[in-house]
């Protein structure tokens, strides 16, 4: 019998809290610039006053980043709290009005029918249950939303997470480090076609795959009839 969702772990492996955290948000701090750049491709995509929220957004530099990107009401929501308070603390050294809460992907604390657009980076793959997620943000989506998932591929070589990693001059012990963890959890990660299968049982009916070096954009919407997953390549 299938695990029932009070008995499904919210994340895979071990949690970030503590010292890890920190390290974490230090690390990938480093490369702010990154996260800006995607920040103003996404805000390209949104409109003055749409309602965001990021997934899982660890220490917040996308979600900071977005909100000073256009006029956005920007909000948060991580099952770290060390991550949440961390991420409260960027913001507000940023100038930036982002709420973060803590909460769990598969149980989000928000209404149906909120956000316009919906985004998580580098997480899904930890989630314990990435089929309530997804059906979790097509709920909170309004009608016409759109929700976005970046993540590693399960097939991404050794090679493309070298040339990658080398990207975010990250120097040579934060280097090996990223790909050192990067090569662990893509042990986790998905396949196009467990994409698929997930998604065949969702609401959705849209998505469409974009394959990156190392991993994949998966952008969905949230339409107002009820027909069955439609899986396309993305141009």
């Amino acid at each position: 019998m299938a695990a029932s969702r009070t008995t499904l772990k919210p994340v895979k492996g071990v949690g970030m809290e503590g010292f890890i955290a920190t390290w974490y948000a230090k690390n990938t701090g480093q490369n702010l610039g990154e996260f800006r750049e995607l920040a103003r491709r996404l805000a390209k995509e949104l409109r003055p006053g749409d309602v965001v929220l990021e997934v899982a957004p660890g220490p917040g530099y996308l979600a900071i980043e977005l909100a000073l990107a256009g006029n956005f009401r920007v909000s948060g929501v991580d099952i770290s709290h060390t991550f949440v308070r961390l991420a409260r603390e960027a913001a507000k050294k940023a100038g930036a009005s982002v709420e973060f809460r803590e909460g769990n992907a598969s149980a989000l604390p928000f209404a149906d029918n909120v956000f316009d657009f919906i985004v998580t980076r580098a997480a899904f793959k930890n989630f314990g249950d990435p089929v309530g997620a997804l059906n979790e943000m097509h709920r909170v989506l309004r009608p016409g939303g759109v929700a976005l998932i970046m993540d590693m591929r399960k097939d991404a070589t050794r090679a493309s997470i070298r040339e990658e990693v080398a990207k975010m001059n990250l120097g040579a012990v934060g280097g090996f480090m990223t790909r050192r963890i990067l090569e662990q959890l893509r042990r986790r990660a998905y396949t196009r076609r467990d994409f698929e299968t997930m998604l065949a049982k969702t609401p959705f009916a849209h998505a469409a795959i974009d394959d990156g070096p190392i991993g994949f954009e998966i952008w969905m919407t949230k339409n107002t009839d009820a027909k069955p997953a439609l899986i396309e390549a993305a141009a």
